[in-house]
């Protein structure tokens, strides 16, 4: 079952900051009250400790003071700063590797709500050549990772491994050809707009040729890993409403249990 993270940090900062509310306007001035009671009758001065034993915090309200500052913290610096994700394909290889720990802006496209994903302070538009994480458009509560291909009312064309944008071929340099599982794989440099990128094409999986034109208000995304990708020219189009942010940074390598974090190859993410 996919757990929305967000939606669960949402909730217990909403829990434990209604616990602290709701003990500062009823249930803190019956605990003063006794407190001050038990000076009142002592015939010595009572230090704060023992107050505090006399008229206790609920255990509830202990730990929704202590948790409550933390996650809202939390909540704050991922809904709107950055938020970290993993890599768990290998759909953007050779640019992510499955295990990469990335950092993704999430206020570079816009400031939006967490859960809901409104957009309430507008800000950079997504540019062609951009790795983006979204939302899936068929699973909403799972993320996806690819590349900024189309943007709104381009004409998009994949024939022969070869992507075309408004009939114009983008720009390819064949680097190597290299063995793979089905044969042999070509690494290529890509240019798209600004931004120049490795991809990978394998020569033995044919694709049928075909063309979309990109909505308004969403964008075509397409993994560097062309023939293993999982993208829009499978399931369509990415809405502006499901973008979560843009993937800028890898911080650390780390593919399974069993072996070792690795920080060799932490940089900018192209």
């Amino acid at each position: 079952m996919d757990i929305d993270f967000s939606l669960v940090l949402v909730i217990l900062v909403a829990v434990t900051g209604l616990v602290w509310l709701f003990d500062a306007l009823f249930l803190a001035k019956g605990r003063r009250q006794l407190a001050t009671e038990a000076q009142t009758q002592s015939s010595v001065e009572l230090d704060e400790d023992t107050l505090d034993k006399l008229a206790p915090e609920p255990v509830l309200v202990e730990y929704s003071k202590s948790f409550f500052p933390v996650l809202a913290l939390v909540l704050v610096l991922r809904s709107f700063l950055v938020e970290p994700f993993q890599i768990p394909s290998g759909s953007m290889l050779p640019t992510l590797k499955i295990g990469d720990f990335i950092l993704v802006n999430k206020y570079h496209y816009g400031i939006r709500l967490p859960v809901v994903g409104t957009k309430i302070i507008p800000m950079n538009n997504p540019e062609r050549g951009d790795v983006m994480v979204f939302k899936y458009p068929d699973n909403p509560r799972i993320n996806y990772i690819k590349r900024v291909v189309g943007l709104p009312g381009d004409r998009i064309r994949y024939a022969n491994k070869q992507l075309t944008i408004n009939g114009e071929p983008v720009a390819l340099e064949l680097l190597a050809e290299l063995p793979s599982q089905r044969g042999m794989r070509r690494l290529l440099n890509e240019q798209l707009g600004e931004i120049e990128h490795q991809i990978y094409i394998d020569k033995t999986m044919p694709r049928q040729p075909a063309e979309w034109v990109v909505p308004e208000g969403q964008y075509f995304m397409v993994g560097d890993n062309r023939d293993n990708s999982n993208d829009s020219r499978f399931w369509g189009f990415v809405p502006d409403e499901l973008i979560v942010g843009k993937a800028f940074a890898v911080w650390m390598h780390w593919k399974s249990w069993g072996s070792l974090p690795s920080f060799s190859n932490n940089g900018a993410i192209q």
